[in-house]
């Protein structure tokens, strides 16, 4: 009983304020209309899985003068095209290169072969450019070896976006930014600004335990969050016609337990910020490395090894991971066991931290 009037407390607070909600409108607009056509990549270091149907001296030369390059790093050797699709779906390997069969006995007779290319456009960027990169290495490969660049013809596939249309690509990625901004920022100031105006010292003379406290201050803004959600992904839908291929459900579900994750993180920074501009200033540092080093404009893989140990301490680069893959790929719930593992357990040391360092005498 105790929790639920802490909860319409919060509510009123959200409403008295003349700034709240108008932010929980404007600021999905302004994401969803202005951050879409704001970004460019630029790739390095493409997964290569190979098809190699013709096991010849000759194709085993193409592989190895493929994979000495920068541009790629061969993980698969598959003995079909299902298999290497299967590494791609997995996000194992990012470009697939087939080779067909009397590939050897075709350059050296001069007949025409076919070499098949198939990337995966979830980023267009990324699969643009990597085919690009592939196709020129195969072309000065045939060059060397029968001295007529146009032997083989490349057919290249774009896999799961095929026009390589990059807002295809960011868009679910900036709804993960605005849910950190606002479920984030939010609770951060919250706490911070009961201590500032005073209000807090009298939740502290209450019986109410800290459980129920940061409790009653996760839900409101969990609320928020979703609210926040639904409206960058109506905008998503009617501006650009970009609409989750896998389940609406496990967007909400996967968004559900995010929020949770960064607000607990928001309540822990308020715990131990004595003013809104301490509050603010701390958790804009975190927030900014959290997304640069999340995967959002740069692929995880191009960064350097340090770099990627720090990502894989970021929740933003796992709720990222599985933005895109509902969108763009449709994947379940079976396809996303690892992402949902490492968000539950940031949102148990979030939630957890909060509680402990939360001090009803330091109101």
């Amino acid at each position: 009983m105790v929790l639920k009037f802490l909860i319409e407390k919060e509510f009123k607070q959200m409403r008295r304020n003349p700034v709240i909600p108008r932010l929980i409108v404007l600021f999905p607009c302004m994401m969803m209309i202005l951050m879409p056509w704001a970004a460019n990549l630029e790739i390095k270091y493409n997964n290569l899985a190979v098809v190699d149907a013709d096991h010849s001296a000759t194709s085993r030369r193409l592989v190895e003068k493929v994979a000495s390059t920068d541009y790629f790093n061969l993980v698969a050797n598959a003995p079909d095209y299902g298999r290497s699709l299967e590494c791609v779906e997995r996000g194992e390997a990012d470009i697939i290169l087939e080779i067909p069969d009397h590939f050897e006995k075709g350059l050296a007779t001069g007949q025409p072969v076919e070499v098949q290319i198939s990337a995966n456009a979830v980023n267009g960027t990324k699969g643009g450019l990597g085919s690009s990169y592939l196709t020129t290495v195969v072309n000065d490969f045939v060059a060397q070896e029968t001295g007529a660049p146009d032997a083989a013809r490349l057919s290249v596939l774009n896999l799961y976006n095929p026009h390589q249309d990059y807002k295809l690509f960011m868009v679910p990625a900036l709804l993960v930014v605005l849910l950190t901004l606002v479920s984030g920022f939010l609770p951060a100031l919250n706490i911070v600004g009961e201590k500032e105006t005073g209000t807090i010292e009298q939740i502290n003379v209450t019986p109410l335990g800290k459980s129920a406290f940061i409790l009653g201050k996760l839900i409101p803004y969990w609320v928020v969050g979703l609210v926040v959600l639904t409206i960058a992904m109506a905008l998503a839908a009617l501006l650009y016609g970009i609409v989750p291929v896998g389940s609406v459900g496990l967007i909400y579900f996967f968004s559900g337990v995010f929020i949770l994750t960064i607000s607990g993180f928001g309540l822990l920074i308020s715990n131990y910020s004595g003013t809104m501009q301490q509050a603010m200033f701390v958790m804009f540092f975190f927030l900014i490395v959290f997304i640069l080093m999340s995967g959002l404009f740069t692929p995880v893989r191009s960064m350097p090894q340090w770099a990627q140990w720090m990502a894989a301490f970021n929740p933003l680069t796992y709720f990222i991971q599985v933005m895109r893959m509902l969108f763009l790929k449709g994947c379940g719930l079976s396809d996303l066991w690892p992402q949902l593992g490492k968000l539950l357990s940031f949102m148990s040391v979030f939630a957890v931290a909060a509680v402990w360092s939360y001090r009803k005498t330091n109101g």
